[in-house]
């Protein structure tokens, strides 16, 4: 019987196994199951490992492709917290939705890099409402006394505002344009994982190789000195409606 995925989604890292239990395969759809039997057994070269995504059966929908990478750092340590942000050599193929609170100059440069709503008490009355259909929420240093009581609402979704992500800044417009041309933002979740979407299936097989090395190398550049012993354990990439495939570390 062909091996478990070794992820399948955010958050599965810690839970991962090569459990091959068949009532745990039935409760994959069909198509996931014969996916499964083009899985490669064991890590291969990140261009090779690609390639073996791709050849995935189609969806109808352009699939996202995602990174997963287990770190060996311990999540309760305040400095060892792997978090930031990156703009991808090729995007990753969606348009974000991103949402500034600024005022004067920062909020006509956030307009005009295109930012898809820009405000103050409006937008945050908004919010606490209960409005999140945005992916990346921008501030003005100016602006946190008002955006922090919304920790409550945007916190939980990981849209909070942070100056260590790049997201409280005073430049606004420069970050609006950078997370329209592709940036993302990554943080270790409890299990120490880190995940981020690396672009879409449809993207050359070259642009992919080149979005994952350019994740991995800034991942591998922010080790944390106090880490001891092996920092990068594993690394998987998948599309939204794939098993994983392996990548030799």
């Amino acid at each position: 019987m062909p091996p478990e995925p070794f992820c399948s989604g955010p958050g599965d890292f810690a839970k991962t196994t090569r459990r091959t239990s068949r009532d745990h395969m039935g409760k994959k759809s069909k198509r996931y199951l014969a996916a499964i039997e083009k899985q490669p057994s064991a890590p291969l070269p990140l261009a090779e490992a690609v390639e073996a995504l791709k050849k995935f059966d189609a969806t109808k929908f352009d699939q996202t492709v995602e990174i997963h990478m287990r770190l060996g750092v311990d999540p309760n340590q305040a400095d060892q917290i792997i978090r930031g942000s990156l703009v991808l050599p090729h995007g990753i193929g969606k348009q974000q939705r991103v949402i500034v609170f600024a005022k004067g100059d920062a909020a006509k440069a956030a307009e005009e890099a295109g930012a898809d709503e820009v405000g103050q008490e409006d937008l945050a009355k908004k919010i606490k409402e209960g409005w999140t259909d945005f992916d990346v929420c921008i501030a003005s240093p100016d602006m946190m006394g008002l955006v922090g009581p919304l920790g409550r609402v945007l916190g939980p979704r990981g849209l909070m505002p942070s100056p260590r992500a790049g997201t409280v800044t005073p430049d606004v417009g420069k970050v609006v344009g950078e997370y329209k041309a592709g940036k993302v933002e990554f943080r270790n979740d409890k299990g120490g994982n880190v995940h981020a979407m690396v672009g879409k299936i449809s993207f050359d097989a070259e642009k992919l190789v080149d979005n994952l090395n350019a994740f991995i190398k800034h991942i591998d550049g922010l080790k944390p000195q106090t880490v001891k012993g092996t920092y990068v354990k594993g690394v998987a990439i998948c599309a939204t409606m794939t098993p994983s495939v392996r990548v030799v570390c």
